[in-house]
């Protein structure tokens, strides 16, 4: 009997994880550093590489996720709120089979929202269940929109570049996180850069700044080259994963996703109705 109950206590534990998903936003000091083409491709590659990937487009004004995957979706989250929309006319399927859920304006309207209107809302993400990854590709620059995304996750990647005003920028940003204790570390990603040897030291130089001066760990999560077929890909609205996919910044986003699974852990971990649970109480 003893046998029986451990191996259903072990069934109802691999059951519940399968629904948990490590949630990461990502999230940069500036725009224009390549952030959302950042998010799409890292998507695309986590899944290639056997993961379940959902990203929330939680760019509050500018979201461009869709347009980068090749898309022009109708609806967002707002329609599943406030226009009785299924979750399923909303959700996207792009490249490899990556989800993707645009948030768009229905993001700023969360407080004026009924506890029905929330519930009915959580009640249809039951459907969204398996995901190993829920990337949140959130707005630049520093606000109370960016900083509530940043509370909601259990990882931080920021994105900069090697340029003095995107570092800058993404220093301002790692402050105010640090200042209101949202975050106690953070992954850092270089993009754009020259070479390997310009990467790092765009991060060392970057961490001692914040070493010094803010208590919040950086671990350096990786690189991406400067890539013609980057811009390319963009123009032609097609992530460079699946249009060039053995381009130099197809194989730096490898890497990282490579680094990101190695590093997995059980615990901290919840699903699409765990996220925005904490999204409705922030934003409240």
């Amino acid at each position: 009997m003893l046998d029986q109950a451990q191996r259903l206590r072990q069934l109802a534990a691999n059951n519940e994880n399968k629904d948990r998903a490590r949630i990461i936003t990502v999230t940069s000091g500036k725009g224009g550093v390549g952030k959302s083409n950042f998010v799409v491709n890292l998507a695309i590659s986590l899944q290639q590489m056997g993961k379940k990937v959902l990203i929330f487009d939680a760019d509050v004004g500018m979201g461009n996720d869709d347009v980068l995957m090749g898309f022009l979706p109708k609806y967002n989250v707002f329609d599943v709120i406030f226009n009785n929309k299924k979750i399923d006319d909303v959700i996207i399927t792009g490249p490899s089979g990556v989800k993707l859920l645009p948030g768009g304006s229905g993001l700023s309207k969360v407080e004026e929202l009924t506890n029905k209107q929330r519930e009915s809302f959580i009640k249809q993400l039951e459907d969204l269940k398996g995901f190993d990854y829920i990337l949140m590709d959130t707005g630049a620059g520093i606000n109370r929109s960016v900083l509530g995304f940043v509370a909601c996750c259990e990882e931080l990647i920021v994105l900069t570049t090697p340029e003095p005003t995107s570092l800058t920028d993404a220093y301002s940003l790692v402050k105010a996180i640090s200042h209101f204790k949202i975050k106690s570390s953070a992954k850092v990603v270089i993009n754009r850069a020259i070479d390997e040897k310009e990467a790092t030291l765009t991060y060392n130089k970057f961490n001692n700044a914040v070493s010094n001066f803010l208590k919040l760990k950086l671990d350096y999560l990786g690189s991406i080259a400067e890539d013609r077929k980057l811009v390319q890909a963009v123009r032609n609205q097609q992530p460079f994963m699946v249009s060039f996919p053995n381009c130099d910044a197809a194989r730096d986003v490898n890497k990282i996703a490579s680094k990101l699974i190695g590093s997995e852990n059980a615990e901290q971990k919840s699903g699409v109705q765990g996220l925005f649970k904490k999204i409705f109480s922030i934003f409240s």
